[in-house]
């Protein structure tokens, strides 16, 4: 059986690092990035089933990144997970445009794993 795929894009290495022992530990395929420039081509060729993302990352806006992933044909329907420290639920979105699911920082390793689980493709 083929492990599923995350990619984390979080430019704290810190919190990156943490959550890709949490992940590898439930059997995934992890990625880490700590900015969003190289994103659209790290996922061609990594081909993530979700994606982790921190909205605010040095390079990009991660809701930026959104839009851009969003708007490509061949990743729109990757689903994404955005957390943040600065923004909740009700006030990240930027013209309407939402992830599948959001986490405020600091999060709960339990209520991460249950965001992922319930957004891989079944």
């Amino acid at each position: 059986m083929l492990k599923k795929k995350i990619l984390v894009i979080e430019d704290n290495h810190a919190i990156l690092d943490v959550i890709t022992l949490i992940l590898q530990s439930e059997a995934f395929e992890v990625s880490g990035l700590n900015r969003g420039l190289e994103m659209m081509h790290h996922i061609e060729t990594f081909q993530p089933h979700v994606i982790v993302m921190d909205i605010m990352l040095p390079d990009s806006d991660g809701r930026t990144l959104l839009k851009e992933l969003r708007s490509n044909e061949q990743t729109a329907d990757i689903p994404v997970l955005m957390i943040s420290a600065r923004y909740h639920s009700g006030n990240y979105d930027e013209g309407g445009l939402k992830a599948n699911d959001f986490l405020a920082k600091p999060f709960d390793i339990d209520a991460l794993m249950d965001k992922i689980y319930a957004l891989l493709p079944k």
